[in-house]
């Protein structure tokens, strides 16, 4: 029988149908494990911190996090103030738990954070416990949940003692608004400092989250011997350097204005040496049958501490691309050496905990 125009047999195509995950969604994805925790996140996690605000319509997102977590990515991070506009990400967010993650909550690993501006006044901002816990209130409604896997202090406060911000971590944690909490961007001094408070209360503190790629190494200077001695673990964001390492600049040194990110050139263009550089980076990933964005994420994972490198995704073909990096072979110690060289010859242009 065929469909009448008065009773059409589809009405919005397959993204408007009730979602239901891949049955195989496990199989082909390893998880690791996070420092001496109970805590294991898949290789790639995907943050949402720009596409998933309300610029960017929500068919789009909801295709996007559908296709992640049918291939194994179940976990989600966020941050209260992600968009735009602030906020937006974790409200479109929680659209997608009403209407098609509510079944699968207890397969998700969801984080978010606070600790940059997100509300007026002194207690919208930084690392104090009003605002770490007014923030993870905000959090929880807007994402229609009622715990965080994950909630994380988003970056170092000089004023706020550390013994009130991880003192808040722990009051989440106790009230059953987190399951683990993390530092985010900490320096190896402090990241200590944290942990030291956090097994005096007791608190979870498992993970720190920081900018971490083959061009941006600060967290070799120190956190990652830190973070093996405490127990913990760490999840790597921009390993990409927000696009830098992918073939978009392998042309000529330049990239759509409206795909650049803060840290990168104010002109728009490498310096010769860096795009020649890239570009022996890339053969070196043809050489190993990769992109130069799966060598760069390759890369990442290959000290055990880094559990999953922190991804951005507007489309469901780059998560594809970015998870074949997975089935290449571990790094020998030519190509390591290699990499070495190439990134020296590149130079460090970015160099910090922010990544910038």
């Amino acid at each position: 029988m065929t469909a009448s125009p008065r009773f059409p047999a589809s009405r919005g195509g397959d993204l408007h149908r009730p979602y239901t995950a891949a049955a195989d969604r496990y199989e082909s994805t390893a998880y690791r494990q996070v420092g001496s925790s109970g805590l294991y996140l898949p290789p790639i996690s995907l943050g949402l911190w720009w596409n998933f605000g309300d610029n960017i319509p929500f068919d789009r997102q909801r295709e996007v996090l559908r296709h992640a977590f049918d291939r194994g990515i179940a976990h989600f991070d966020l941050a209260n103030n992600y968009g735009p506009p602030y906020g937006s990400a974790e409200t479109n967010f929680g659209r997608m738990m009403r209407e098609d993650f509510a079944p699968y909550r207890d397969e998700l690993i969801i984080s978010s954070k606070a600790g940059y501006d997100m509300w007026d006044g002194p207690y919208g901002n930084q690392g104090s416990r009003k605002y770490l816990i007014a923030s993870a209130e905000q959090s929880l409604r807007r994402m229609s949940i009622d715990y965080v896997d994950i909630f994380y202090s988003h970056r170092e406060d000089d004023t706020t003692p550390i013994e009130e911000t991880v003192g808040a971590l722990d009051a989440l944690v106790r009230q059953g608004k987190a399951l683990y909490v993390g530092i985010s961007s900490y320096s190896p001094e402090n990241s200590a400092r944290a942990a030291s408070v956090a097994r005096e209360l007791g608190t979870p503190l498992v993970i720190h989250q920081p900018s971490y790629s083959l061009l941006n190494r600060w967290i070799e200077d120190g956190l990652t011997e830190q973070l093996r001695a405490d127990g913990m673990g760490a999840i790597g964001f921009m390993p990409l350097q927000q696009g830098l390492l992918t073939g978009r600049y392998l042309d000529d040194g330049t990239s759509d204005r409206s795909m650049q990110r803060f840290s990168l050139p104010e002109d728009g263009r490498l310096a010769d040496s860096a795009l020649a550089g890239l570009r022996d980076l890339a053969d070196l990933a043809r050489e190993r049958g990769q992109t130069l964005a799966q060598l760069a994420i390759r890369w990442t994972l290959r000290d055990p501490v880094v559990a999953s490198a922190l991804i951005g995704a507007s489309r469901t073909a780059q998560l594809d691309e970015n998870l074949a990096a997975l089935e290449a072979p571990d790094f020998d110690d030519d190509e390591l050496r290699r990499i070495d060289e190439i990134a020296g010859r590149i130079g460090r242009l970015w160099d910090g905990p922010d990544g910038a």
